[in-house]
């Protein structure tokens, strides 16, 4: 099992920066791949990016390239989301979740709100 807990979330203005944090435990050798996703108000929730633990590859969604950045510290098994230029359609709340291979993502964290004011 691993647990995951997200903070750094908040308010913040149109153009502005937050990073958020996903602390993983438990069983963290075990995890194959990390990621970030997003449940806007009223929609499915969706990919933002994803980090391989080991090759540290990554994966953006279109709509976050070149604002979002993901990076991971395997010795502190922490997982972090840089994101700048922020705009009201990136308020959601966002959830660290992880995989132990290729198959869909088993651990989930509880989610922290970002909200951006225009």
């Amino acid at each position: 099992q691993v647990q995951l807990v997200e903070s750094g979330g908040g308010l913040v203005q149109s153009g502005g920066s937050l990073r958020l944090s996903c602390a993983a435990s438990g069983r963290t050798s075990s995890i194959y791949e990390m990621g970030w996703f997003r449940r806007a108000p009223g929609k499915e929730r969706t990919v933002v990016s994803t980090i391989t633990r080991n090759s540290g590859a990554t994966y953006y969604a279109a709509s976050v390239k070149g604002r979002f950045t993901i990076s991971r510290d395997i010795a502190k098994d922490m997982v972090y989301l840089q994101m700048i230029n922020l705009k009201p359609e990136d308020t959601a709340i966002y959830y660290c979740a992880a995989r132990p291979d290729r198959s869909q993502y088993l651990y989930w964290g509880q989610g922290t709100q970002v909200a951006v004011s225009s």
